[in-house]
């Protein structure tokens, strides 16, 4: 986040370079760049003459030179954004000679989506030399919690660790997504606010007592009722509540469980840091670890992995998701 900061820093103070080359596998911070690039270099009425949008589907690397060539009119600038620039993959290459003598007065941006290009290969280096080249990475499960906080925290709103859970669960990696439903609650919610469960389930529509999350921690406190609830309510909602999500998300937290076994230091402190999860969690795991031994745990890995065949519909086709998730959660907590 502090890469793109800057990024758009430079472009809010007419720092511009005369390539922007925007990769990588997550494409929240891609579109982001360019879209302010898009929407903030030139004028309205400099945008009609010296703006060119093209799609890399549908141009040659020679297209995208011959327009990165021309100068503008009326105008310091122009500007010329390749969208879906990935199509242009196997000949991005071609791109080395004007990379090496950009246009001074042209901006020219490459959204390449979901790839990024050979770091070792001329292209990349004289990218590096004659303008940006910025790669967004795919944040990880555990990431998640931390960027919806900073997110929030620059717009000046807050958010309580169980909301922020909520979404990471609900809405996975995927940060359009993620962003769009904070857009929905920047607009109802005034700034100052924290965000709390309750509003996640009023306005998102997040089950803030019956989701992945509360069937963790009851699992994990070793609460039979509360988790036969969760799982009751999940069997009656089977589109909203996919049983491989929930084995996926039992695998990753019993697997940090086994990891944390293995800690000598086990303080709250110490297992945050080598789990890699938000501090305010750590006492949870810790808790489970009591509760559940090494072996046991080791064998409720093994049933996860056995179940997740079967939530895939392997040796189970005839079984109801909810009977699947009955039997899964019996396994795990006798």
């Amino acid at each position: 986040m502090d890469e793109v900061k800057q990024i758009v820093l430079d472009i809010k103070n007419r720092k511009f370079r005369p390539i922007y080359f925007l990769m990588g596998e997550e494409p929240y911070y891609v579109d982001n760049i360019s879209k302010y690039i898009e929407n903030n270099v030139l004028s309205e009425e400099e945008k009609g003459f010296n703006q060119m949008v093209l799609y890399g589907r549908d141009v040659t690397i020679e297209d995208v030179v011959g327009q990165a060539k021309r100068y503008p009119m009326m105008s310091e600038y122009q500007v010329v954004i390749v969208k879906e620039a990935q199509d242009l993959a196997r000949t991005i290459e071609k791109l080395v000679d004007y990379a090496e003598n950009p246009q001074p007065s042209t901006i020219l941006v490459l959204n390449y989506k979901y790839k990024t290009i050979d770091k070792r290969k001329k292209l990349y280096k004289t990218l590096k030399k004659s303008g940006v080249v910025f790669e967004s990475k795919k944040l990880y499960d555990n990431q998640i919690g931390d960027w919806i906080s900073r997110v929030l925290s620059g717009q000046n709103y807050t958010i309580a660790p169980k909301a922020s859970q909520m979404l990471a669960e609900f809405l996975g990696t995927d940060l359009s997504k993620i962003s769009n439903e904070l857009d929905k609650l920047k607009i109802i919610l005034p700034k100052g606010t924290q965000i709390t469960p309750e509003h996640i389930e009023l306005n998102i529509g997040i089950s803030k007592d019956y989701n992945n999350f509360e069937l963790q921690k009851a699992v994990g406190a070793r609460d039979f009722l509360k988790a036969n609830q969760i799982i009751k309510y999940f069997g009656e909602n089977p589109k909203d509540n996919p049983m491989v999500v929930t084995v996926s998300l039992l695998f990753s937290f019993f697997s940090k469980v086994l990891h944390l076994h293995g800690l000598n230091d086990k303080s709250p402190r110490s297992v945050s840091t080598a789990l890699k999860i938000n501090p305010y969690f750590a006492n949870e795991y810790i808790a489970t670890s009591r509760n559940y031994p090494m072996r046991k745990v080791s064998g409720i890995i093994a049933t996860l992995r056995e179940f997740d065949v079967k939530s895939k519909g392997v040796g189970s086709n005839a079984v109801k998701q909810g009977d699947l998730l009955k039997e899964m959660i019996v396994r795990i907590m006798n």
